[in-house]
């Protein structure tokens, strides 16, 4: 049974995109997922301050949430991450959390299948969503996708609720990211992961 990790980087608990990864979570447990939905937004995380020591440590300097979450997202098959719309953008503390995250870990992200989602009242998804993505493209992470940009719209939870378009895009990419996790995992027993080449980084010293 795959594993499903699912990061909250909403202020609220209970609010926009906390209704859209809960639709996603119900539709993951019927294609047999096991969840875990975790509330960061609004905790204090502050950012990457570049000192190197989590190359030497294993983990983040800073002994915080990162720290907690980082074994879970080990041990998970798919990464969740949803956030608010902020002037056009995740919210901070989400960025902060997933800077630190990624940078930190030691341990492979290859083939786990990552999504995210976003929700606003308006405007700045499309934005905000492509943000997202780049955390899974950069560390060899299959994005999943639906049938629609993975987004939500209102200015409540309730709002969300009426947004039948939004949630049924939630169904879809979860059932889509079932399939991947579990496509995967048979692909890994029969011919094992893709090579990954990391030796070459594009440098010009000469200048030419």
């Amino acid at each position: 049974m795959g594993k499903v990790l699912l990061l909250n980087g909403s202020p609220n608990l209970h609010g926009c995109t906390a209704t859209a990864l809960e639709e996603m979570v119900k539709t993951f447990q019927e294609e047999g997922m096991k969840t875990e939905l975790i509330h960061i937004g609004n905790k204090d995380i502050r950012g990457c301050v570049a000192c190197g020591r989590c190359g030497e440590l294993g983990k983040c300097v800073f002994d915080d949430i990162v720290n907690e979450i980082a074994p879970k997202l080990e041990k998970a098959d798919g990464l969740v991450i949803g956030s608010p719309v902020y002037y056009g953008s995740p919210n901070a503390t989400l960025l902060a959390c997933m800077d630190r995250l990624f940078y930190s870990t030691p341990f492979s992200k290859h083939m786990k299948v990552g999504a995210s989602v976003v929700s606003c009242r308006r405007g700045g998804n499309s934005a905000s969503f492509d943000v997202l993505n780049k955390y899974f493209t950069i560390s060899s992470m299959p994005v999943a996708s639906s049938t629609y940009w993975n987004q939500v719209h209102g200015f409540s939870a309730e709002d969300v609720k009426k947004d039948l378009e939004g949630l049924q895009t939630m169904r879809n990419l979860a059932r889509n990211m079932s399939f991947m996790i579990k496509a995967i995992a048979d692909a890994k027993e029969r011919y094992g992961i893709p090579l990954v080449e990391s030796d070459n980084l594009t440098s010009f010293p000469d200048g030419k």
